[in-house]
């Protein structure tokens, strides 16, 4: 006890003068639990590896885990079967019983990697405190015959029992690193953000040239894959050539100041069989210079021809996380520089630069109980585009708390924010709770709001509340110029896969279009055969006005009165947009076939697309977005008065002649058809019930009951 009461005396005198920071969860357990063990590790090399590519060589990385658990990845040694790490790592373990299983693979960009190898470490047979140089012998569970190699390792554990002197300054020094940090993100506003990505690569993938014949006719169906860290895109396939032209444009987020390499693999597509290998090339982003457009013929490694690229470097700060004691918003002089940045008077200055949305995730309430326990371990991830940012996990907790800020840069304020709530799972991927998809333009600012989390294809509830807080700063013009332009393709997306209850839904949809124009026609029809006399007259003074004194400047200005009507109704409370009801359930695959199966999905998707736009120039009258609405009304307006005022003649000879020149002009040129780009922003109907907000009943909401019974 005069140990004991000597070391709470010593502890006292040393935390005098410390502001305390609550410490880490590591930290804590450091020194409440007398079973923590520090162990060391310095992964040197490999030897005599599996070989796993078809060169005869491999592309090895290591992975260790603990209890199921991932704690470490090495980076990976291209072609070589006795790769050289030497990488360090420095793991806390609370049990000894648990071994160490490490795990070698070969990575494979575009299909899954290989494995080459696994081992145990078992920590109990380790001497404390000594550096011990540790072999380990390779083993593939299923051919326990195999010779896969062994790997070098120095291992040093250290005990943590008893050392209560060294768990007080591990303590001493995390709270000065918490107070030294919280004054560093007092004194300055760039430490304060935590800048995830730091610029876009944005690619066009021109051409191939002399590409290597797969095919028995002597041609190929190529495509191309391009990866970089995490991002992947896929072009489409230039079927039965050696010289493709693909002509399309792919963004990439730099997550790193030095650049970085893009890996780019070609491929023939084989019908029914694996896709054969037809090269492969990287880019080296580092030499090259930003905000400048770089032409680039790369020559294919392991294959033949070349491919040619346009690669273009812009620097950006676009998203961060922080908590809400750094809201940016918050602070009137930063919002005040923000709302100048996207002005009008800014319109024309970086227009890739649309915006800035702030969400504030304050928590959640009643959801799902994904344990065994009746609790869940739920973590919020939100989305917007391409950009993926998470907050922590809260255990055990069906109302967790988050209050976190999360900021994001807007390229497009047609985009919609995707807030998915996740069951953490220590041994498995995470288990779903709800979600919910915010179009950007439904956004009140700064209004603190409940949404009740939807299903994992919104078009139905689950259970639980999130309360969320959004602020959308953007500029008008900018936003306007970017509706003109193809929509940011999502590099994360879900194959598509044949469903008997969406080839249903999507026969549906068109089925509906095509009823609407056969009765617009019966309504015309019935005019000519005079079924209401007085329809009939106006009709008639109506065609013998307009073509008696038509000019062109009439055709906009026709569009311009279903709008008009409909907007007069919207504003009346007299909503004409439509519902669609959908049944939510999926019923598998009609058949597993792939040649049925690539026929079922062409018709899906051409009816799905055909759908789609017929219901998007109907919602564009109907004001289900009013922004696009307004866009409308404004390029209408331009348009009448333009044609108005100068003859047909000379609009359709600088149509032409633009037409004519624009590939002299621009050799690289990417087509795109503005007004199909425009009506790509305007929900579907299907869109219209994914993004209508549910109604919520608070009459058991925690908050409520509390405010009702204050005793």
């Amino acid at each position: 006890s005069l140990s004991l009461s000597l070391s709470l005396v010593l502890l006292c005198v040393s935390l005098q003068g410390i502001n305390i920071v609550e410490p880490s969860n590591a930290e804590t357990a450091l020194v409440t639990n007398p079973g923590m063990y520090q162990l060391d590790i310095i992964l040197k090399k490999g030897h005599n590896l599996a070989i796993r590519d078809r060169g005869g060589t491999s592309d090895p990385y290591v992975k260790f885990k603990i209890g199921g658990k991932e704690v470490f990845r090495s980076k990976t040694i291209n072609k070589n079967l006795n790769p050289v790490w030497d990488e360090k790592v420095s793991l806390l373990v609370d049990s000894l019983r648990e071994p160490l299983y490490v795990k070698v693979f070969d990575y494979d960009f575009g299909l899954q990697d290989d494995f080459m190898g696994s081992a145990y470490l078992y920590l109990e047979s380790l001497e404390h405190q000594r550096n011990l140089d540790v072999t380990l012998d390779l083993e593939d569970p299923q051919y326990p015959d195999h010779d896969l190699g062994t790997l070098d390792l120095a291992v040093t554990l250290s005990p943590k029992e008893g050392d209560f002197r060294e768990a007080t300054m591990l303590l001493r020094r995390s709270w000065k690193r918490s107070n030294k940090l919280h004054s560093s993100m007092r004194l300055s506003d760039v430490h304060r953000k935590a800048q995830l990505w730091r610029g876009i690569v944005s690619i066009s993938l021109i051409e191939a040239r002399d590409l290597q014949p797969m095919d028995a006719n002597g041609f190929s169906d190529p495509y191309v894959k391009f990866r970089l860290g995490h991002q992947k895109y896929k072009s489409k396939t230039i079927p039965k050539t050696l010289n493709p032209q693909w002509r399309e444009q792919f963004d990439f987020h730099l997550y790193e100041e030095q650049g970085g390499f893009i890996d780019i693999t070609v491929w023939d597509k084989d019908a029914g069989k694996k896709d054969d290998f037809m090269g492969r090339c990287s880019v080296d982003l580092s030499p090259l210079s930003k905000e400048h457009t770089h032409k680039l013929d790369v020559p294919l490694e392991e294959g033949e021809g070349m491919l040619v690229l346009l690669v273009t470097l812009t620097g950006a700060a676009a998203v961060s996380i922080s908590d809400l004691s750094v809201n940016i918003l918050d602070d009137p002089h930063e919002r005040h520089q923000i709302l100048q940045r996207y002005s009008v008077l800014r319109s024309f200055h970086n227009l890739k630069d649309v915006g800035m949305v702030q969400v504030k995730v304050i928590r959640a309430e009643r959801l799902m109980a994904a344990d065994v326990t009746g609790k869940s371990d739920p973590f919020c991830v939100v989305e917007l585009s391409n950009d993926r940012l998470q907050t922590h996990t809260v255990y055990k907790n069906l109302n967790p708390e988050w209050n976190k800020v999360f900021t994001f840069n807007v390229k497009d304020i047609h985009s919609v924010l995707e807030v998915t709530v996740y069951d953490e799972d220590r041994d498995r991927s995470a288990d779903f709770l709800g979600k919910v998809a915010i179009p950007l333009l439904n956004i009140q600012n700064g209004e603190r709001k409940a949404y009740a989390l939807k299903s994992k294809e919104l078009t139905g509830p689950t259970k639980g509340v999130i309360f969320l807080e959004i602020d959308v700063i953007f500029n008008a013009v900018k936003a306007g110029l970017r509706t003109l332009i193809p929509i940011e393709q999502k590099y994360i997306e879900d194959e598509p896969r044949v469903s008997k209850q969406l080839l249903l839904q999507n026969f549906n949809r068109v089925r509906r279009c095509i009823l609407f124009l056969i009765n617009a026609g019966c309504y015309i029809n019935s005019c000519f055969e005079w079924h209401s006399p007085q329809r009939s007259i106006c009709a008639f003074l109506l065609f013998v006005l307009v073509v008696w004194n038509f000019e062109l400047y009439m055709i906009p200005l026709a569009l311009l009165l279903p709008l008009a009507w409909n907007y007069i109704l919207v504003a009346s409370g007299k909503d004409t947009r439509q519902d669609v009801v959908s049944d939510p359930e999926r019923k598998g695959f009609i058949n597993k076939l792939y040649a049925i199966q690539d026929v079922c999905i062409s018709v899906q998707n051409a009816l799905d697309e055909v759908a789609s736009y017929g219901e998007r120039i109907k919602n564009t009258f109907n004001w289900t977005v009013p922004f696009l609405s307004w866009l409308a009304i404004v390029a209408l307006c331009v348009a009448t008065v333009l044609i108005y005022y100068i003859p047909l003649r000379y609009i359709v000879l600088a149509w032409g002649v633009n037409k004519f020149t624009k590939k002299l002009r621009d050799p690289y040129n990417i087509d795109n058809n503005e007004l199909l780009d425009f009506l790509s922003r305007v929900p579907s109907d299907i869109q219209v019930v994914q993004y209508r907000e549910l109604k919520l009943d608070l009459s058991h909401s925690p908050n409520k009951r509390k405010k009702n019974n204050p005793g």
